[in-house]
């Protein structure tokens, strides 16, 4: 009997298995491995009699030596059995070779259509960007000076982004006079006059001369509440198309990122050709946001609560952590993978700017760890309006004098958004009060004013939620809301305050903490993000207000804070406003500017 084909493997398998002719106990070790045999027709090669083994010991011959009794004792393992199913492993073979060669033969088609597909999006790229490149060179002809332009699509908002826009703006307007200055926004309901006398009317901010607006119609891509699921790469991915409605609408020599868009950034750079910087008030997405998801925190808010805008998406993770995601450990593992990858992206896009601004110690860390760019990132402090809260007088009498029935306010100033967690101030509120309400009169003597502004029908229904949850705690008749009030209604309640109170964890700045300092209040912030690491921290030896991190942590500080001895709480908000002055207008731009020279340096050459 004689096997007619052959079969075949690695050599290092042949070099095995020449050794395991030799060698029984090395043969039966080889059974047990899991080798597939392949089949091919070559010449038999007389007097050779090799054993290729494949899954489920069946054992082939090559060679042309017949089958015998010995050949099969000298190579079937000890106690054992060979079985011949020699067609069997060469149909196998030959399928296994059948889609080898399918896929083989599928390669080279693949590669040349990948090739294929790669050049036609160069050429595309390369088309766009002679396109723009042509648009604003006609329009620098025809104007005789380059332009600068501000992505910030929320820029008729009362924020403290938009601060950092209109005085970035004043800044370079006062340094170049022969620079133009564009500012792409989706505020489609807001004619320029308007958004110009909301800027001098709300931050006081007046521009020298006029800027140019160009109206973006596809804001909602950008809208939280158009991505019920993915929010943060589909906000991502609408901005790039927002960004790209800009370009083709204004392609700019320069364009800077107010808003914390870092996708657009890519855009702007590699399509448009444009130099690109960035100021980044919050990272959208940090550590932080991976560390709740990965120790299945649950949500802190209402799983109604809409996600807050854009930018300030990675201070609200906790709050949109949904509880079927927490509870479940598969559907937090996909969220971890989620948030990896799209970590990676961000970090990619930011990394496109030629020039890093952070509002914050915080916020740099967090750019430095996910952007990459220690050499172009350097912080600038947001301008905040200190002189006018300076110019209030300290009213010393009141604070000689030791109670004697004066109500005493803490007065929070916070937009109404779910990440100001304004939950945890009427919760630490009802636990001071429920701590005083011992002492006859006690009760009466304080009272919590909440200040901020409605934005959206969504923001108003949040206020309505706080006001059941005063009712529900029973303190309705000691809490108040003041929304959207003047600046100097402001300047009035803050300069009567006797506590500022802060809530928001991981705050990227907190200019609302700055502006309570500056009004001459005793800050009480949390303890995280930038009230601990560049506000509320120690001046000229002495400390500038409290931190605390829970509802006890906040009862207890209120507490200590109303008891203190009048000459001690006065010399503190002195200490207080002394060291806020670093965070005024004029420093701002004293800091931008130098970080935005090597930008604007470019416009000239």
């Amino acid at each position: 009997m004689r096997l007619k084909g052959e079969c075949y493997c690695t050599m290092n398998l042949w070099k095995r298995l020449e050794s395991a002719r030799k060698q029984p106990r090395l043969a039966q070790e080889l059974m047990l491995n899991n080798y597939w045999v392949a089949a091919h027709c070559l010449p038999l090669v007389a007097g050779r009699a090799r054993r290729p083994v494949t899954e489920g010991c069946n054992v082939a011959f090559r060679g042309s030596a017949p089958l015998t009794a010995e050949t099969m004792r000298r190579f079937a393992p000890r106690g054992g059995m060979l079985s011949l199913s020699l067609d069997s492993c060469f149909e196998q073979c030959k399928d296994s070779l059948r889609i080898q060669a399918l896929l083989c033969s599928l390669v080279w088609p693949c590669f040349c259509l990948c090739l294929a597909l790669t050049g036609l999006l160069f050429t595309l790229v390369a088309g766009v960007r002679a396109w723009l490149r042509a648009k604003r060179n006609a329009r620098r002809a025809r104007d005789g000076r380059p332009a600068v332009a501000f992505f910030h699509p929320y820029c008729h908002a009362g924020g403290g982004g938009e601060r950092v826009l209109w005085c970035a703006v004043r800044a370079l307007q006062n340094r170049y006079q022969d620079v133009d200055f564009v500012v792409y926004t989706g505020d489609q309901d807001a004619t320029a006059e308007q958004i110009l006398d909301g800027a001098r009317l709300r931050f006081g901010v007046r521009l020298p001369r006029p800027v140019h607006f160009v109206f973006l119609k596809r804001r909602l891509l950008v809208e939280a509440s158009l991505y019920p699921y993915f929010t943060l790469l589909g906000q991502s991915v609408g901005s790039m198309f927002l960004a790209w409605e800009a370009l083709s609408a204004f392609p700019p020599e320069l364009c800077v990122d107010s808003m914390g868009y870092a996708f657009t950034l890519p855009v702007f750079r590699y399509l448009g050709g444009c130099r690109v910087g960035s100021y980044v008030h919050y990272p959208t997405i940090s550590t932080d946001m991976l560390s709740v998801v990965r120790e299945r925190s649950p949500s802190s808010a209402s799983l109604d609560d809409p996600l807050p805008p854009f930018p300030r998406l990675s201070s609200a993770c906790r709050f949109n952590n949904a509880d079927y995601v927490s509870r479940n450990p598969v559907l937090s593992a996909v969220k971890v993978v989620y948030y990896c990858a799209f970590a990676l992206l961000y970090g990619l896009a930011g990394s496109c700017s030629n020039v890093v601004m952070v509002n914050s110690t915080w916020t740099l860390g967090h750019v430095l760890a996910l952007w990459r760019a220690p050499n172009r990132t350097s912080v600038v402090y947001p301008p905040c309006h200190v002189q006018a809260f300076l110019d209030v007088p300290l009213d010393e009498e009141e604070e000689g004098e030791e109670g004697g029935g004066r109500c005493r306010s803490v007065v929070s100033v916070a937009q109404f958004r779910p990440e100001k967690d304004h939950r945890l101030q009427i919760r630490a509120f009802r636990k001071l009060l429920d701590r005083k309400g011992a002492e006859p009169g006690s009760r009466e003597s304080v009272k919590l004013v909440l200040i901020g502004g409605c934005r959206n029908q969504e923001d108003e229904d949040r206020v309505l939620m706080l006001r059941g949850l005063c009712q529900e705690l029973g303190v309705a008749d000691r809490v108040e809301f003041k929304l959207n009030i003047p600046f100097e209604e402001l300047k009035k309640d803050l300069a009567e305050a006797t506590i500022g109170l802060h809530t928001m964890w991981n705050e990227h700045f907190g200019i609302g903490v700055v502006e309570c300092m500056a009004a001459g209040t005793v800050i009480l912030a949390h303890k995280s993000g930038g009230p601990k690491m560049d506000i509320v921290v120690p001046f000229e030896g002495g400390p500038t207000g409290f931190l605390a991190y829970d509802e006890d942590g906040y009862a207890d500080a209120m507490e200590r804070i109303l008891a203190m001895p009048p000459a001690s709480r006065l010399e503190m908000r002195r200490r207080a406003r002394q060291s806020v002055a670093r965070f005024s207008d004029s420093e701002f731009e004293a800091s931008f500017l130098a970080a935005t020279e090597p930008l604007m340096g470019t416009l000239e050459s």
